[in-house]
């Protein structure tokens, strides 16, 4: 089961290093993270996702809050959520291929941040699956490069 965990953590040195070594130590891989200041530049959040059962993620949910550099853990197990990722891919393509292209971005309310006459960058955000989804509509024209962020969430209440 895919879990999701947000960490407010103090903006200090080591502390990525720290929470990253709680998730290896536990044999726990890390699927995504993503890591960036608070409207407090004293302060970041991290946005972990990770695969396993609910009884070790529970354990990690209590050790992460030990951890002194910790403000606060939110799981979003039992949290009304959203969530949102960014992906940047960029898609071979011709003259001919252009309009379909574009096509594609339009279905998926994605931008056109860059043209060279062999390629595309697109950026779209949403979540996970229509990420997914866009990237499959690509694979005929030949993906050259994906960077995704991976999932960032937050509490709607």
């Amino acid at each position: 089961m895919k879990h999701t965990i947000s960490v407010l953590v103090r903006n200090q040195f080591g502390v990525l290093a720290r929470i990253a070594g709680l998730f290896s130590g536990r044999g726990f891989n890390i699927d995504s993270l993503c890591v960036a200041e608070t409207q407090d530049p004293a302060f970041s959040r991290m946005t972990i996702v990770s695969h396993g059962d609910d009884a070790v993620l529970e354990q990690i949910n209590k050790q992460l809050n030990k951890l002194i550099d910790v403000v606060k853990v939110t799981d979003f197990r039992e949290v009304e959520h959203v969530t949102r990722e960014l992906a940047l891919i960029k898609v071979n393509t011709t003259a001919q291929t252009r309009a379909e292209i574009v096509q594609i971005v339009n279905i998926f309310r994605a931008k056109v941040i860059d043209i060279a006459p062999r390629t595309m960058t697109v950026e779209v955000t949403g979540i996970e699956e229509k990420i997914s989804a866009m990237i499959e509509m690509f694979k005929p024209f030949g993906i050259r490069e994906i960077a995704r962020t991976g999932r960032v969430a937050m509490a709607r209440k």
